[in-house]
């Protein structure tokens, strides 16, 4: 339990404050540079080539529908730096009817560890998301129709905050640069602030577990 409260603390950190985190990388430079097993290069994107994707993901479960896919951009010296958006699905036998979310991620990847030319782990990364259910039944505020304050908490919107690690696998052809395997646990508001006053509750209890994939894409 401590050691996940200090990775979440690692990686608000390095999400509310990213000039703190550019500040330590630089003052450890000569240590980096000395990790030959960190291989990320910056792609190097200019003008409106930014604009397009670097990657593409699927992701199973985390909060975001059963299901969800979607695309996402890279950047950083060593694209240590991701902002993902996806679509998720969530079948009617999961809820009233057939449902539509729509998710905003960010993910902080620090270190990168490079076996041989195809292999490289990814030991931990971190970041947080939102993510928004498509249906009128669901509101940001309140509805006036209830008592004041009694659901304390929007149904529309629901922030989270993960760890993960990923394996890569690189790949050389014209197309796909490598293809990940990653896995997260992750939890939101709701979760925290029923630990906190209720503590009967065990870690296992507000935590959930995702997986998914990623495909990164080269530059032409």
């Amino acid at each position: 339990m401590r050691q996940y409260l200090f990775n979440i603390g690692v990686c608000l950190l390095a999400l509310m404050f990213p000039h703190i985190t550019c500040a330590f990388e630089a003052d450890s430079l000569h240590l980096t540079s000395q990790r030959r097993w960190d291989k990320r290069t910056h792609q190097k994107y200019s003008g409106w080539e930014r604009l397009r994707p670097t990657h593409a993901k699927f992701q199973y479960a985390g909060g975001m529908g059963v299901s969800s896919f979607g695309v996402g951009w890279d950047y950083g010296k060593r694209r240590q730096w991701e902002t993902d958006f996806l679509v998720g699905f969530l079948p009617a036998k999961y809820a009233d009817k057939f449902r539509m979310t729509f998710t905003v991620k960010q993910n902080y990847i620090p270190w990168s560890m490079s076996f041989d030319e195809h292999w490289a782990l990814e030991p931990f990364y971190c970041g947080l998301y939102v993510t928004t259910i498509a249906g009128e039944e669901f509101w940001k505020k309140e509805p006036g129709r209830y008592p004041n304050r009694y659901y304390n908490f929007s149904t529309k919107l629901r922030p989270y905050i993960f760890i993960g690690q990923r394996m890569n696998f690189n790949l050389k052809n014209s197309l796909v640069k490598h293809i990940s395997l990653f896995y997260e646990i992750n939890t939101c508001e709701l979760y925290l602030i029923s630990k906190f006053t209720n503590k009967t509750l065990k870690m296992k209890d507000i935590l959930r577990f995702s997986f998914g994939a990623k495909v990164q894409l080269f530059k032409d």
